[in-house]
Formats: structure tokens, C-alpha cells, sequence
């Protein structure tokens, strides 16, 4: 009756069942490797500010931000193989240090690279509690405890955007698309309801978003069936804001061809500058044509926690919609993303299908319980705890706290490439929001060939990689420029080293 258990309680080979010993019989173990992986990148912080955290130990140079392999080359190390007979517990310590191994430490203060960063250790805490739980958001007999969380959390979200009406609040989605997504949806069914049943039949619709917006609006005509070619760039001012003036243009455009302008997708927190459209005079066109204003702030949205910097959402109690997503400036665990708005029960009309064998005891007008029946998912992780714990840990003043030192970091990468003489800011100073973006530019000057930058800013950001930084770039009108982002838990060493690391791996690339 002896013998190792398989993880289940069972004994491997005759299948009787053993004492359950589920609690601790990976945990401690996982956590063994989990601890030293966080612990290697707070003892890697202070080295930033040299421009170089990589360490020499008997002769090997590690970098804690990540091991670097092509796709190829990490085939061949990465030994993933799932067996027939289950290898139990040195299994999985094996392979979870693996995934260790060969994964970007986003821990590290050097991942610099996307609008999202590093996680906390009450992020950690919420991720084990929704596993622990491994339950189902989408009807409350099953979730109670949760679907609470997600309504309250979304109702006191929503209130901080002027969203004050009886039934304001939200749902949360898979992420910033998904959010997006639904919007979209719930702006059809609820401006042409027979949409709901019979499609886009006899309707040309067209959609307006910035030429600085997210693609995830046009994945959502797509999905929708409305194809990509019905969304239309509005073009943006110097700042990279969409102007209203051209947005008023482009849907009398629409109009004139015969075709039926819907939805507005204004955004706040662009993906590459970080701008912010203004949200009152897209407003007041959304309501002259009757369209549908969705404010796409997953990126900036959090700033509405800053008394300095929330004045960038302006007029958000006007949106019909708002996506925002914590697990980006706020730092949360990916993934968490809130759908917000003045009135819950339009997302209920608009999402709502009969399925029996779920939902037993929603009535017409009466508040949704069940959570699937509002959104688009029937699966649905309790996300919103994530936030929620957040906030309960650190508050809204510790949010407050916290964006105003990332808007500071921010401001002082700003004026370190600014004053850089070998630099070129493309980010205007202060940056609208955490991304700072430049070229490098010897001499004082950037080159006049898009190719020559293109290639320098990827090379660069290649090696940078090795002295334990990872930025991103994006297209320019001079070719590829940097595009750093900080994060609220970003060191003012950090950003000094970055800045030194950038000037010296130029002179290793431009000779």
C-alpha cells in the first residue's frame, strides 16, 4: 500500500487511494526556485545605475533580466518532454526551473521594454488565491465571494471617472483587446439592436479611431464582420492627439458615401508616444452624430488616480466606455483589464442570450448576478481580485504615490537624453505619460538615412540586452527610434544607467 504519490493521492502503479497530501507537497518545493528569482533581481537593482548589471561567477557572465537564446538555439537546450508515466514531483521542479531559466525576469529593473512591467508580492498573493479557489466567474452560485469583488471593485473604479449613476461600474476581460472587443459589440446591439439577431445585415458601418490608436480596434471590426477597411485613422496634431476638426470631417465623409458611422474610439495613453486624445470636443461630435464613444485608456486610464495627472482624462464621465488596465501602469498581474461605464444593465441588454442550463434567475430589469450573462466570455477568471487586493494593500493614495514617481522617472529620462549630447528626443518634455522615446544621434545629429537609424537603434537594442536592459523601438518618420517605458516601481539608478548604457553601447555600434 506504500510508495511515492503521482501528486494526486494516489500510489503510482495500483491506483489506491492514499492520505491526500496536496498542500505542501509541490509548494514548498516550487518555492525554492520561485524566492531566488525575485531575490536575483532586487540584488541586481543597485548595479543598474552603472550601465552595466551583468555579474562574472567562476568565469560565466549572468545577466539576471534574461538568458539570451534564438528560437532555435533554445529548442535545443529547452528539454520539454511529457512522459507517459507521470515523473512526479522532480518533474515538475525540474521543468519550473527550466521556465525559470530561459524566461525574461520582468522582475528586474532593467525590463524597460512594454507597457506592462514587473508583478509585486501582492500580486503574487492574489494569483495564488484565484488558483487556490479555481473557480468560475460566470454565475454566482459558484463564485460568490468573487463576482462581489468584480462588481464592487468595478463600481468604486468606474466612480474615479465620473461614473456616477445608480447602476455604474463595470466587468473585467481577458485584457485590453478583449475589452475593446466588447465595447464594440455592446455599441452595435445597443445603437442598432437588431444587430443582435440578424448581423450587420443592411448596415455599412464605420468605425474612427486615431492614427496613433491601438490595432486591437480594428481586430475588433474583424471579429465583429465588419473587416478592418470600415475603421478610419483620424489624423492626430503634432502631440500625436487626435484632432476633432479631422475626426467631424471624417464622419461626414462617411455620411456622404451613404455609410452609417457608429463608434469613436478616442484613446488616452497612446502605444508608442503615450498621448492622450481629448475626450470633451470628441464628445460633443460623438453626441451631434450619435455615435458611440469608447475611451481606450488600458494604458493611461490609471493616471486618474493622480491629482497631477488625471486632468489628461478629462470629460471621461462623457464615454460610453471605458477599458483600462491595471496590470499595466498599476502593476497588477496580467491579466486584469476592466470594461467601465455609467450604467451596467446597457452591457447586460446587449450581451444577454437565454442558456437555461447556466442562469436561472435573472428577470427583466433586475441587477445580474451572473457575470457571463453580461460579458462575452462564459469562462471567466476572478481577475478583479487583483486590483482589488491591490488597492487594499496599497490604497489610492500608495496608487497615487506610485504614478507620480513613474511620471517623475519618466520626466527625468526626458531630461537625461535630453541634455545627452549624443541623443535626439522624439518624446515631447515632459512626456504625456511613462514612455520616453529618442534616437541616438553622434555627433548631435540623427542621420539622414531611415535605414542607417533603423539599423543602429536594433543593434543597440541588442546589446543593451547584455549589460541587462531591455527596451523596445518603434517606427519614425527617421527610421526605428528607442521607446523606453518606466514603471512605478522604477529607480532613479536605473534610469541614470540606461542613459549610460545607451551612450556606450553607441560607441560601440557607430565607430
Amino acid at each position: 500500500m506504500g510508495g511515492a504519490t503521482n501528486g494526486n493521492g494516489f500510489a503510482n502503479g495500483n491506483g489506491n487511494v492514499q492520505s491526500l497530501n496536496r498542500a505542501d507537497e509541490l509548494l514548498d518545493a516550487v518555492r525554492g526556485l520561485i524566492i531566488p528569482f525575485i531575490r536575483a533581481a532586487d540584488e541586481a537593482a543597485p548595479l543598474k545605475a552603472s550601465g552595466n548589471s551583468t555579474v562574472t561567477v567562476d568565469g560565466v557572465t549572468k545577466n539576471v533580466l534574461v538568458e539570451t537564446h534564438t528560437p532555435e538555439a533554445l529548442l535545443k537546450r529547452f528539454a520539454l518532454e511529457l512522459p507517459d508515466g507521470g515523473r512526479g514531483k522532480d518533474g515538475v521542479v525540474d521543468l519550473v526551473g527550466q521556465v525559470l531559466r530561459y524566461s525574461v525576469n520582468t522582475w528586474d529593473q532593467g525590463f524597460l521594454d512594454k507597457l506592462y512591467a514587473t508583478n509585486t508580492p501582492v500580486g503574487v498573493v492574489a494569483d495564488l488565491l484565484l488558483s487556490v479557489l479555481n473557480t468560475n466567474l460566470h454565475v454566482y452560485q459558484v463564485s460568490p465571494a468573487l463576482t462581489l469583488i468584480e462588481k464592487l471593485t468595478a463600481r468604486k473604479f468606474a466612480g474615479l471617472f465620473g461614473f456616477t449613476g445608480p447602476r455604474a461600474g463595470g466587468i473585467v476581460c481577458q485584457g485590453g483587446s478583449a475589452s475593446n472587443f466588447t465595447s464594440l459589440v455592446v455599441a452595435r446591439n445597443t445603437l442598432f439592436p437588431s444587430t443582435k439577431t440578424r448581423g450587420n445585415a443592411g448596415h455599412d458601418f464605420v468605425l474612427f479611431t486615431s492614427a496613433h490608436g491601438h490595432y486591437s480596434v480594428e481586430k475588433a471590426a474583424v471579429s465583429c464582420g465588419m473587416g478592418n477597411a470600415s475603421v478610419r485613422a483620424v489624423a492626430v496634431d503634432e502631440h500625436g492627439c487626435m484632432l476633432p476638426s479631422a475626426l467631424r470631417e471624417a464622419v461626414l465623409e462617411a455620411k456622404s458615401e451613404g455609410r452609417t458611422p457608429l463608434y469613436v474610439n478616442a484613446t488616452a495613453g497612446t502605444t508608442v508616444m503615450g498621448s492622450f486624445d481629448p475626450i470633451e470636443p470628441i464628445s460633443a461630435i460623438c453626441k451631434e452624430f450619435n455615435l458611440w464613444l469608447h475611451v481606450d485608456g488600458s494604458w493611461g486610464g490609471p493616471a486618474v488616480f493622480s491629482a497631477a495627472q488625471r486632468h489628461k482624462l478629462r470629460g471621461s464621465h462623457l464615454a460610453d466606455s471605458i477599458t483600462v488596465n491595471p496590470h499595466k501602469m498599476l502593476n497588477v498581474p496580467v491579466t486584469c483589464s476592466f470594461l467601465l461605464t455609467n450604467d451596467v444593465s446597457v452591457f447586460h441588454v446587449a450581451n444577454s442570450l437565454p442558456a437555461g442550463y447556466l442562469f436561472h434567475s435573472v428577470e427583466a430589469g433586475a441587477e445580474a448576478w451572473d457575470l457571463a450573462d453580461v460579458t462575452l466570455q462564459c469562462g471567466r477568471r476572478g481577475d478583479a481580485v487583483k486590483l482589488a487586493l491591490a488597492w487594499t494593500y496599497y490604497g489610492a493614495e500608495g496608487f497615487e504615490s506610485q504614478i507620480d514617481h513613474a511620471f517623475e522617472m519618466a520626466g527625468l529620462l526626458a531630461d537625461l537624453v535630453q541634455e545627452s549630447p549624443v541623443l535626439a528626443l522624439v518624446s515631447s518634455n515632459p512626456p504625456p505619460c511613462l514612455q520616453v522615446c529618442f534616437y541616438y544621434a553622434p555627433g548631435g545629429e540623427v542621420a539622414e538615412e531611415n535605414e542607417v537609424n533603423t539599423a543602429r537603434t536594433r543593434e543597440m537594442a541588442g546589446r543593451l540586452i547584455q549589460r541587462g536592459f531591455m527596451v523596445d523601438y518603434a517606427p519614425g518618420e527617421k527610421g526605428s527610434f528607442f521607446r523606453v517605458v518606466v514603471n512605478c516601481q522604477t529607480l532613479r539608478g536605473t534610469v541614470e544607467g540606461l542613459v549610460k548604457a545607451v551612450e556606450e553601447v553607441g560607441k560601440e555600434v557607430v565607430r
